[in-house]
């Protein structure tokens, strides 16, 4: 399991599996979000599976599926909603945990500074930095 620490609140993954969930919830994650369709690559777990094993180890569980390279300001709407309302910290998945990381810094630029959004998502191993057109027009954006 590769869990790549953002922030106090939110670390992110690439796909998890069923036994990856005990251990998500004994490292603390109170919450976890699949980014990724059901059945997006064959092979990969099955969202029922995943969801029955959090619910299993005591963990909250959020699907807010989004297509790789579309994500929407609908989607980002769901994603900051989830992230204010989620015990806290949560852990994202996705294929390769980059979605996730998308979502996150699109969400967070409504309420922060690019370059400091940019800085913790290097630090994780993912680079936001082309994403500072749509982190512009997200900020303020929060309802």
């Amino acid at each position: 399991m590769d869990i790549r620490r953002i922030d106090e609140t939110i670390s992110v993954s690439p796909q998890l599996t069923v036994e990856d969930v005990s251990e998500a919830a004994k490292l603390g994650f109170k919450t976890l979000v699949a980014n990724r369709p059901d059945a997006e690559e064959p092979g990969q777990p099955g969202m029922a599976d995943i969801e029955a094993a959090a619910h299993a180890n005591g963990m909250e569980w959020v699907y807010l599926p989004v297509e790789s390279g579309n994500i929407f300001d609908n989607d980002i709407e769901r994603f900051d909603a989830m992230i204010r309302q989620a015990q806290k910290p949560v852990l994202a998945f996705c294929r390769s945990g980059t979605r996730c990381t998308v979502l996150w810094a699109l969400s967070s630029a409504r309420t922060e500074p690019a370059q400091d959004i940019v800085n913790k998502a290097r630090k994780a191993g993912y680079d936001v930095g082309g994403l500072a057109p749509r982190m512009a027009q997200q900020a303020g954006k929060r309802s």
